[in-house]
């Protein structure tokens, strides 16, 4: 009865969610449900773009693919049920991918230059693991990071992602003309605004609308492009629909590089800044603030699934900050449904014609449906502050990142490579020098009353 009791009042703390995470959700409806998590999810793009950045021939970028999907699908089971128990999805980090080729070029390329790439990765995994177990980690967050510090990164999380969608995901997607993309992106996004109306409007009756707006959309962005003749299926028709992963020790191996190893512990100390600010956005769209055992349990989530990535001859992986946008449109927080989710990354893992279906959606299609996303996430980080007094101090602390976020996203690829390395891979997250910013910022300028 007590149970009952605490979930009414779960309902009416969060009454933009029709499914909290600890509710049990059919197996047929998280199947449905995760599914559209993971097309939701540009996971196929970091070991894609890898692959090219590096070289890879096309057997290698294949193999590499199905290692991300099987990583990214482990690491969300981890974090989901077992450590962190939120509804987080884990994929590949875009963070480490300057640090990746760097070290892979140092080492002098082919597969002692791989084998060092996840040497490093292994390593830092484990550090990582430790930094959770220790509660060092979450000593830092409850140090550093307050309410307007925490708004603020959720907020720069959104606003970062957004010039990606536009421009590489719309305006610079692949296969279509510009004109082709806008309008698709433009029937992705009306259809999914569209979907999440009719949910709240017809409460009951659309709350299928509601919590299928994210496939329905990308389904439909998918048709129009098929009649626009810009859906190129033929990858997918070519594709084996069973195929084995990498082997550890057969088909890659470990190196074990001092210099490697530092670049990568800088990488995953950014990596954690950044992914600090995907829990609180999830934390502020469930209406549920994070414990010091869930910050310390997630931490260590983290780096079981960096380990796991490793092992499996894949890049560090971390939180998707786009599911909790996915969640405040659906209004599905069930845990069950991104346990699914992490299963249906598996199985594409071993099924290149299933992976191949995903990557075959539009890129402006999957844009549409992304900014939308994003503008939402931005706006959960207003929601965390609007209870704060917003003083003289905190205008700063907000107004700073928030312009270096713009700035280091629009930042020229040619001036950022000119930087000192550890500089490059700094700068080369927006979100997470925006989070030290705010930090700083918040420690050392004086509370003007």
């Amino acid at each position: 009865m007590e149970t009952q009791n605490n979930k009414a009042k779960d309902k009416i703390n969060t009454p933009h969610l029709t499914v909290l995470p600890d509710e049990k959700v059919s197996f047929g409806q998280s199947a449905l449900l995760g599914l559209q998590h993971v097309m939701a999810m540009d996971v196929y793009v970091v070991p894609f773009l890898i692959a090219m950045l590096i070289g890879l021939q096309s057997g290698q970028a294949t193999a590499l693919i199905q290692s991300t999907f099987i990583a990214a699908g482990i690491a969300t089971i981890v974090q989901t049920y077992f450590c962190m128990k939120l509804p987080i999805a884990q994929g590949p980090s875009y963070v480490p991918l300057g640090a990746i080729v760097g070290i892979y070029v140092a080492s002098g390329g082919g597969e002692l230059g791989w084998s060092s790439v996840l040497g490093a990765s292994l390593i830092g995994a484990i550090l990582v693991i430790i930094l959770g177990f220790t509660g060092v980690f979450n000593k830092i967050v409850k140090t550093f990071i307050p309410p307007v510090v925490g708004g603020t990164i959720i907020f720069v999380v959104g606003l970062s992602l957004m010039p990606v969608g536009l421009s590489d995901n719309i305006y610079k997607g692949a296969g279509a003309t510009i004109n082709q993309n806008i309008y698709l992106a433009l029937i992705s996004a009306i259809v999914l605004i569209i979907c999440v109306m009719l949910g709240s409007f017809f409460r009951k009756k659309g709350r299928v609308f509601r919590i299928t707006s994210v496939i329905i959309a990308l389904i439909a962005g998918s048709v129009a492009a098929k009649f626009m003749g810009v859906l190129d299926l033929s990858a997918v028709s070519q594709a084996k629909w069973f195929s084995m992963p990498q082997i550890p020790f057969a088909d890659f191996s470990f190196t074990f590089n001092i210099s490697a190893i530092i670049t990568m512990v800088i990488i995953y100390i950014v990596l954690m800044a950044e992914t600090t600010g995907t829990w609180f956005a999830v934390s502020n769209v469930i209406d549920k603030p994070l414990t010091d055992k869930q910050i310390n349990r997630g931490v260590i989530g983290e780096g079981i699934g960096c380990f796991i990535a490793s092992l499996l001859g894949s890049t560090p992986v971390t939180g998707y900050s786009t599911n909790a946008g996915v969640i405040s449109i659906t209004g599905i927080a069930s845990r069950r449904v991104f346990v699914a989710a992490g299963a249906w990354f598996v199985l594409f893992g071993f099924s290149g014609k299933l992976a191949a279906l995903i990557s075959a959606i539009p890129s402006a299609v999957i844009g549409g449906v992304f900014v939308i996303v994003c503008g939402i996430i931005a706006i959960s980080g207003l929601q965390v502050m609007k209870n704060e007094r917003i003083g003289e101090k905190e205008m700063y602390v907000i107004a700073v990142p928030m312009i270096l976020t713009l700035a280091l996203t629009l930042l020229p690829d040619d001036f950022l490579y000119s930087l000192p390395t550890t500089v490059q891979y700094l700068f080369g997250s927006p979100v997470a020098t925006a989070a030290i910013v705010a930090i700083v910022l918040n420690k050392l300028l004086p509370s003007i009353k």
